[in-house]
């Protein structure tokens, strides 16, 4: 990547907020609850946005009721009958899932013509409505009393999260779970619909889902169809139900329109989904604890395991697609890591962060009303201190577990000692409603196992292991597998290759039985890897109580320093949005490009025909001869367009203007505040309509996940004009787009 220089470093930090956002009209941070949109009419107003706010805020008005959660990504209804539109890499576990070395539907697309052809999508694949968001911070924080040790603190509130959890959840067809906001300060019940029966529906080939692989992800300009189609089933009385080949497709309250008009630049835009995780409120502490050490450590776990998997997968097909998800997975983690690894070395967040506390510290200062602030700076950063000590000393133990056999059988002796205790005093995760997770997740390793491979990574990581400081090593692990100092992964894997033939557990059936067996059933195991899970049992819990203390300390510390980025941002009259954390939010903003590390000016969109141009005879820039042919026979009829802004950057077009390349549109940018987990989140015109889906960010805004940079900042979009062109002249997906309503 070409550096960005930070020459207008000062000039920012005297305008940033600690973390929160300006409500300015040309500012486009914020990543708002929907319950927040009614205090940003003006700003919406403003950008054009012609929805009224109070109804993006109603979570049972359109459009916000056709937005839904995977779990892992965004996405959303676009017909009557529950088909669902989301990214390609969001649905790529679902392909993968159905295909083999034979029938390889990565490869080669899926397009089913009918209901009765789309294939299951997996056992644990869901589809999320959320329909209830309910302030319940009194019910879980309100009465803790101050004399509380750290771990009694963290134990009293989980104690309440799963008491309003139980109580939300009478009816199996719903998915509660109580979320904490800014840090713990509040506390948000969520309720969604859970359906079950997810099936394929729709998948381009990867030469266009995935078009650029991983050369191309998170640059600009793209040219990725990275789209999906799948639809929520339901039982014949309409309610969620387990697959079945009489369930009927569902029936959602509202889905989108979609726009075949698209948008053109400087329109508005607003993005609605569940961005993953952000760290806007995180001290500098953290940001350089993550730069120097957290973030070069997993970029290093993350290539010894891609390098591993690749080098297999060369040699055996069925491995390349049984691991193609997790590598895919991999690489973009890895790339994102090395992309705020080279963002912090050119844009100094270190240091802003160093300067907002000092504000804070200085207005914390400035009056008596602000007594109950004073320490929390200070008690905040030797909490944070402890946290990385924690991950320090636990992070090679940790990857040394890195076996997904062992990991089930982990999963499975969890579950059996949790079995002997209430229900409501279980570990979230280990409860009886998380049974069928539980199973799904044993039933998926089926599809994306092998032992080989599993073997070489674990061997791999056990090595690592062993090449640390003693104090870093655990007795009881180094004891079961026989391990000792110097070990190659070479010497470790031929001491392991017996495991997988003495163990049970390489059948879902195998695995499935050991989540009905008791404790001492587990004690009387002779399988290797039930032994080792046994060995290791009071090793974990000990961890893992280490690390409840030290987030019952965060439970006490983080809402105070919270509090007082709330009051500080509140004498100013400005509101703050909370850090993402998976849970529904709305963002706004426009088509817009940037000025890049280059000196040249990104256009904000690119079209098929910079596409073909960049086509080459090899993966990833192959493109399927049935859109050349479609192109250059000029196939296009109603998604042809003079007024692109073409596939080159500029160093003299203004953002207003439109460039002379015409042609369909591909992908295109906004200044939408994004991160992960806003993949597939419905990008959507000033009347709610959809006209993209959100689906990579340009490399130079990586590091928004610490700080928002709103001149380069951008996110990038799949058009819905080339999704329909795909459909309409490539694929034929008639079907599909008769359910759909289309509008101009």
């Amino acid at each position: 990547m070409n550096s960005l220089r930070m020459s207008r470093c000062a000039a920012l930090v005297a305008t940033l907020l600690l973390g929160a956002v300006s409500t300015s009209s040309s500012a486009d941070e914020g990543q708002w609850q929907p319950y927040q949109m009614a205090q940003l009419q003006n700003q919406l107003t403003a950008k054009g946005i012609q929805i009224p706010a109070n109804q993006l805020a109603d979570l049972n008005a359109y459009p916000m009721n056709a937005i839904v959660s995977l779990g892992y990504c965004s996405a959303s209804f676009v017909s009557p009958n529950g088909l669902v539109i989301t990214n390609h890499h969001c649905g790529y576990g679902a392909i993968q899932q159905n295909s083999t070395a034979e029938r390889n539907l990565i490869e080669q697309g899926f397009l089913a013509k009918s209901m009765a052809e789309e294939l299951p999508a997996g056992a644990n694949e869901r589809l999320y409505v959320t329909e209830l968001v309910q302030d319940v911070t009194a019910e879980v924080t309100g009465k803790l009393a101050p004399t509380l040790t750290d771990l009694q603190r963290f134990d009293a509130v989980e104690a309440n999260r799963k008491q309003l959890i139980q109580t939300c959840e009478t009816d199996a067809n719903y998915r509660c779970n109580v979320v904490a906001f800014h840090h713990g300060l509040q506390f948000f019940l969520i309720k969604q619909l859970m359906i079950q029966d997810v099936r394929l529906v729709y998948a381009p080939p990867e030469s266009i889902g995935n078009f650029g692989g991983d050369i191309d992800n998170y640059e600009y300009p793209r040219h990725t169809g990275d789209y999906t189609f799948l639809r929520g089933y339901v039982g014949k009385d309409g309610k969620p139900a387990p697959y079945s080949v009489d369930n009927v497709p569902y029936q959602p309250k509202s889905f989108l329109r979609v726009n075949a008009n698209g948008v053109k630049a400087g329109d508005p835009i607003l993005l609605a989904g569940y961005p993953g995780q952000t760290s806007r409120y995180r001290l500098a502490e953290e940001i350089a604890f993550a730069a120097n050490w957290q973030y070069p450590a997993s970029v290093k776990t993350y290539a010894q395991m891609i390098n591993t998997i690749d080098r297999l997968g060369a040699q055996n097909a069925d491995f390349k697609v049984k691991y193609a998800s997790v590598v895919k997975g991999y690489n973009n983690r890895m790339k994102k890591l090395n992309g705020l690894l080279d963002g912090f070395k050119v844009t100094d967040i270190h240091a802003i962060k160093q300067q907002q506390q000092q504000a804070l510290a200085k207005w914390i200062g400035s009056g008596k009303d602000k007594a109950q602030y004073k320490k929390v700076l200070a008690e905040l950063a030797k909490v944070v201190a402890a946290e990385q000590a924690y991950l320090q000393q636990t992070w090679y133990f940790e990857n040394a577990k890195r076996s997904d056999l062992l990991k089930a059988a982990m999963d499975a002796y969890r579950f059996a000692r949790e079995q002997q205790k209430p229900d409501e005093q279980r570990e979230i995760g280990f409860q009886q409603r998380d049974l069928k997770m539980l199973q799904g997740k044993m039933k998926r390793l089926d599809t994306s196992f092998a032992p080989e491979v599993d073997v070489a990574l674990w061997s791999e990581q056990l090595a690592e292991y062993l090449a640390q400081d003693s104090k870093l090593q655990v007795s009881e692990l180094n004891q079961a597998l026989g391990l000792k100092p110097g070990m190659s992964s070479t010497q470790i894997a031929e001491l392991l290759t017996a495991w997988y033939s003495k163990t049970g557990l390489l059948t879902a059936e195998g695995r499935l039985a050991w989540l009905d067996k008791t404790p001492e059933d587990f004690a009387k195991s002779e399988d290797p890897f039930i032994q080792l899970a046994v060995k290791l049992f009071d090793k974990n819990i000990a961890l893992e109580q280490q690390q409840k203390t030290i987030q019952g300390q965060l439970l006490k510390v983080r809402p105070a320093y919270m509090q007082a980025i709330i009051a500080y941002n509140q004498s100013k009259g400005l509101p703050v949005y909370p850090d993402a954390n998976s849970t529904l939010r709305v963002t706004y903003g426009s088509v817009d490009g940037y000025p890049a590390a280059d000196g040249m000016f990104k256009t904000p969109f690119t079209s098929v025909r910079g596409l073909i141009a960049k086509r080459q005879d090899k993966a990833p820039f192959q493109v399927p001869q049935a859109l050349v042919d479609a192109y250059q026979a000029k196939k296009y009829d109603g998604y042809f367009y003079k007024d692109l802004s073409g596939d080159k950057p500029c160093t003299v077009c203004p953002k207003s203007t439109l460039a002379e390349f015409n042609s369909v549109p591909v992908n295109f940018l906004s200044s939408a505040d994004t991160t992960g987990g806003n993949s597939g989140s419905a990008v959507m015109n000033a009347n709610g309509e959809l006209v993209g889906l959100n689906f990579d960010s340009t490399y130079e805004s990586i590091t928004k996940d610490w700080y928002f940079n709103p001149e380069i900042t951008r996110a990038v979009h799949v058009d819905i004009r080339y999704v329909l062109w795909l459909m309409q002249d490539v694929d034929h997906a008639d079907n599909l787009l008769q359910e759909m309503t289309l509008v101009r």
